[in-house]
């Protein structure tokens, strides 16, 4: 571990600096810093709505948006040299008391300046990199905490938790970046202790913030997908924000699990549980803690331990304190797709009939909108059980039927027939219409097996960790979603390998423990485009009193996703998610062509882009320091996602 502390200046420099400082423009210095408007927690406030008051930057004046600072970590990996696995800068940083804080790829945190992008310090936690991690090298935020039981001017009064890839769980002074040694061992907590064996590094993790509820830290994990039936035990744990003990533990197992050897881990733990890989949000005014909830292992086929998913694909509501459960609403029964619930649950208000509801809004992958009263779980839009296609694999038990919201629509296809297929000339349309033809589809929900069946949407989204904004007065969502069919096949263990060497290309898993393996590949045309008709992905708003589509965009251009650099607005596959701002701007990166847009929230009109340096596959953020509006937003790229990898911190202002 490294806390490295940004030296005096040397005269000279001060002076310059300082003149800078006097001159228009310049708005630098701890008390000018601290005047900026915060941006407190990885989704704007604990409940995640992505919304900031921003009333200098509108509709009007946001096509004069221009770089204001770039800051480069140094931390990039495309997994093909000494690094073995690659990266995706998906971080939002977070801004208190004058200081952004934003994670690396590798872990390491800064503190910079939000007016100039100027490091103030940096800490290291030296994961070890050499790591075949499941979900590559990424962090994506760091959680700020505020002891009310200490001076202000004592040390580590103002706590960073960052949470790494390599499990473990750090308190760092949020004034020196110096690790707080009360907390853990000499700073940290081992987050793999207890939870079973991990077979090789990299197969459990922590890729999101932790939560601050109270005096307490709380963290899930990402388990790698679909190695194996006893998994790591996804359990959600709890510390003390000061000191760092376990405070509580809750096993995602399913109620009257029995727990015998080999079905548990050395703490008693359920092995091989759903688990919460995406961030949690907050409501600390009833002290509710709310999970989006990942899939048991392993995904696509689980037989007779059907039931282990009790907990999985739901929203789950735990007490701060105790982590007793309150309620839980299932997204998805029996999930055999990997429509774990991706995204942060975003706590508003809904106004109906002149009445206030608090409620949580989960984004789910299947593009479905689930409106939930907070305090009970019951759906606030009604929710139908339909029919769903039946006849799994041998030995699987499928739900018969799967919950639909009947408002709001769904916002992505469900459905995608071999006549629709899609392509640039008829020889490419003719060969995505025989790779539909050949496989299983009756629709969402068609099972997986051994003949291939398509998924569409597929496991990418629909919506996954970006979620979604809210401007809470206007009653407005915001989401961006993905349109893009994946195929997936169940192959027999004795053929694992033998298909493992015929598809080098495609994506394999051996669900060890299982009958099958696994083989996905998104759905291609010999050009590399997707076999469904654009927009491959969409920017999206709704109106939440009536619960109706107020209007859907594509987002992004095929101009660095195409074999030639056309800029056709055909919206692209995105990941990352918007901000919206009160005076009615809606800001997204995410699409794969590398630019930040502006779009009108009334509208859904893009009224600006600005072009980044890689990939903004990240979440923006935005703050104001005087009258002057920011918006940052990492740009990194993506490895897995194949867009242009780099290393940037990118902040846009308005002129004076």
């Amino acid at each position: 571990m490294r806390t490295v502390r940004v030296p005096r200046r040397p005269a000279l420099l001060a002076l310059a600096l300082a003149v800078a400082a006097c001159s228009p423009g310049a708005e630098t210095g701890p008390a000018q810093r601290r005047k900026a408007t915060p941006w407190p927690s990885y989704g704007a406030d604990p409940g995640g709505q992505r919304f900031v008051r921003l009333d200098a930057l509108t509709p009007e004046n946001v096509a004069r948006l221009e770089e204001a600072w770039i800051f480069h970590t140094g931390d990039v990996s495309d997994g093909r040299g000494a690094i073995p696995t690659g990266s995706a800068f998906e971080a939002t940083p977070i801004l208190v008391d004058g200081a952004l804080y934003v994670c690396s790829v590798f872990n390491r945190v800064f503190a910079l300046d939000p007016a100039t992008g100027t490091p103030l310090w940096s800490f290291d936690p030296e994961i070890d990199r050499s790591g075949r991690y499941a979900n590559q090298l990424t962090c994506r935020g760091v959680t700020h905490w505020r002891d009310p039981e200490t001076s202000a001017q004592a040390a580590c009064s103002r706590r960073i938790f960052t949470a790494t890839i390599d499990a473990r769980l750090f308190a760092l002074d949020a004034e020196t970046g110096l690790p707080c040694t009360d907390f853990g061992e000499k700073g940290r907590v081992d987050l793999t202790r207890g939870v079973g064996e991990i077979l090789w590094l990299g197969e459990y993790q922590v890729t999101s913030p932790p939560a601050v509820a109270g005096d307490l830290v709380i963290v899930g994990s990402a388990v790698s997908d679909n190695a194996r039936i006893d998994a790591p035990s996804g359990v959600v744990r709890a510390f003390d924000a000061r000191n760092g003990a376990l405070v509580w533990a809750w096993d995602l197992a399913p109620p009257g699990f029995e727990r015998r050897p080999g079905t548990v881990s050395e703490s008693g733990w359920a092995l091989g549980t759903p688990n919460v890989w995406a961030p949690i949000a907050v409501d600390a005014e009833r002290e509710l803690v709310f999970l989006p909830t990942g899939n048991a292992a392993p995904d696509y086929f689980r037989g007779e331990r059907a039931d282990m998913n009790h907990y999985g694909s739901s929203v789950v509501a735990l007490r701060a304190s105790s982590g007793a459960l309150a309620w839980s609403f299932r997204t998805v029964h029996r999930d055999l797709w990997d429509y774990d619930v991706p995204a942060q649950p975003t706590l508003t208000t809904l106004r109906r009939d002149g009445a206030e509801i608090p409620v949580v809004v989960q984004a789910t992958k299947m593009g479905l909108l689930f409106v939930l009263h907070r305090e009970t779980g019951e759906p606030v839009f009604p929710v139908e059980e339909r029919p769903v296609p039946q006849g799994g694999a041998p030995g699987e038990r499928l739900a018969p039927t799967q919950p639909f919201p009947v408002r709001p629509p769904p916002l992505v296809r469900h459905t995608l027939a071999a006549e629709e297929a899609w392509g640039l000339t008829p020889w490419d349309r003719g060969r995505c219409r025989e790779l539909l033809a050949s496989l299983r589809n009756e629709g969402i929900y068609t099972p997986p097996s051994t003949q291939g069946s398509l998924m569409f949407p597929g496991n990418a989204g629909g919506s996954n960790w970006g979620g979604v904004a809210v401007h809470p007065e206007r009653q407005r969502l915001v989401a961006n979603v993905i349109n893009l069919p994946f195929a997936v096949q169940l192959v027999p263990s004795r053929a694992y390998d033998d298909a493992r060497r015929a598809h080098p290309g495609d994506e394999f898993a051996p669900q060890r423990g299982t009958p099958f393996g696994l083989r996905r590949r998104p759905l291609l045309s010999p050009l590399g485009l997707p076999c469904n008709p654009p927009p491959w992905g969409t920017l999206a708003a709704v109106d939440l009193e009536r619960g109706e589509i107020a209007w859907q965009v594509p987002l992004g251009t095929v101009r660095d996703a195409a074999p030639v650099p056309i800029p056709l607005r055909w919206g692209v596959p995105n990941i990352g998610g918007p901000i919206v701002t009160s005076g009615g701007v809606v800001l997204i990166g995410a699409a794969m062509d590398d630019y930040l847009r502006a779009f009108h929230l009334e509208t859904g009109e893009e009224l600006w882009k600005g072009r980044l340096p890689a990939g903004g596959q990240a979440t923006p953020m935005a703050y104001r320091i005087g009258e002057r509006p920011y918006v940052v937003i990492a740009a990194g790229g993506h490895a897995r996602a194949g867009t242009r990898l780099g290393d940037a911190l990118v902040a846009f202002t308005l002129p004076r």
